[in-house]
């Protein structure tokens, strides 16, 4: 297995609907706005194996100052291979002129993310309207 890394913001519908339902992600089920949502987002960066979409970063960010990471997943065979650290360290390099980095992390991925560097806030909360059920 030979991942290989790119900064693209083409997908399939299937690719994205496998890799996001994958992960138990409720937004797999709307491939068609996942195609279009790429194509929008500032920073895309994608691992491959071989033709397979097994991991992406997704960042927004306002040109300057802040940038936000929305979607970073990978899929569960390819878990502890560093991916996600790698793509996590793509975003760092790319945005290490900006004054801030932010990521929402669910509860069970925050020893994740303070592994690559981030820290808990102490002072604010995630908060969202949304009709995705994860």
């Amino acid at each position: 297995m030979e991942i290989r890394y790119q900064d693209t913001h083409r997908f399939t519908e299937s690719e994205l609907e496998r890799l996001f339902l994958s992960v138990d992600w409720s937004s797999g089920h709307f491939s068609d706005k996942l195609c279009v949502a790429m194509k929008n987002f500032d920073f895309v960066f994608s691992a491959y194996d071989g033709e397979r979409l097994v991991g992406m970063i997704c960042v927004m960010d306002d040109g300057i100052m802040n940038a936000y990471v929305h979607y970073l997943l990978v899929d569960p065979e390819y878990h502890g291979k560093k991916i996600g650290r790698t793509l996590v360290e793509k975003v760092k390099e790319r945005y290490k002129n900006y004054l801030r980095i932010a990521v929402i992390a669910y509860d069970k991925e925050l020893k994740f993310y303070e592994n690559c560097g981030f820290e808990k806030s102490k002072d604010s909360s995630a908060m969202f309207i949304t009709s995705l059920w994860t």
